[in-house]
């Protein structure tokens, strides 16, 4: 089995694939000083949990956001599983994809595996959205070239930022709101409203914007950990897939030697 590593900023998480299917998926939050067998500790347990010996894991691939987590996630590969990790985008598992921007070394590997994994998924024009520490905002042409898009701050990163910079209001648990009410009776219940319809808001606009800039049909995509906040607004999104990152590991993994 293809053991598969996304490292975000906020969270990492680890899945179990057994061809392009995942068997099982963890996360742990993100933590660049944790070291290889911190996360051995924490991962192999749940391997047994799951009824599967680190000897089933045949490959492992990283993708990370976070380059000072890089080398741990390598000890954990070569250390525990006596395994050399493939990284996305590097060698045998270089992008199967065009990055057509003006600094393509820039590209995120977490937004270059959305790409993949939402071309192989959907065909025509794509707009794929991650909800995450930032909001990423891609636009995937239909040859399954990566275009480029937007980042956004993410909405916890917005109530921080607000919570912060005013003294006087607490801090929040960020959750869809129980009806459209948009006038608050209550400080925390005007902070949500702004901090939740203010970025629907947001994600309407942008989308309505770049569905304008490529004129043509348009199939949106959102991901990440974020998307369920989102994901009951079905005018948003054509689809919703959490896991799209980690299917893009899968496919880069099931495409170096030609499997797909």
């Amino acid at each position: 089995m293809l053991l598969a590593i996304d490292a975000g900023n906020t969270n990492i998480k680890f899945a179990l694939f057994d061809g392009l299917e995942i068997k099982a998926r963890w996360r742990i939050a993100t933590d660049s000083r944790r070291t290889g067998d911190e996360y051995a500790v924490w991962l192999l347990q749940l391997l047994d949990l799951e009824g599967v010996d680190r000897a089933d894991v045949t490959d492992v691939i990283i993708s990370t956001v976070v380059p000072r987590a890089l080398h741990n996630l390598q000890v954990l590969s070569s250390k525990y599983f006596g395994l050399e990790a493939l990284v996305a985008g590097r060698g045998p598992v270089s992008w199967g994809l065009e990055l057509d921007v003006d600094e393509p070394q820039n590209v995120g590997s977490d937004r270059a595996c959305n790409a993949t994994a939402a071309h192989a998924a959907h065909s025509g024009n794509l707009i794929v959205i991650s909800f995450g520490t930032a909001t990423t905002f891609d636009h995937v042409t239909p040859t399954g070239a990566y275009r480029g898009g937007i980042i956004a701050p993410g909405i916890n990163l917005s109530l921080d930022a607000l919570v912060a910079a005013a003294a006087k209001l607490p801090r929040i648990a960020i959750e869809a709101p129980a009806d459209d009410n948009v006038i608050g009776r209550t400080t925390e219940s005007q902070m949500l409203i702004g901090v939740y319809w203010g970025y629907v808001a947001m994600i309407e606009g942008l989308i309505s914007r770049m569905k304008r800039q490529i004129a043509e049909t348009v199939t949106v995509v959102a991901t990440g950990g974020l998307a369920v906040l989102f994901q009951q607004h079905a005018h948003l999104f054509d689809a919703v897939d959490g896991d799209l990152t980690l299917r893009g590991l899968a496919l880069l993994y099931a495409r170096r030697d030609g499997r797909v």
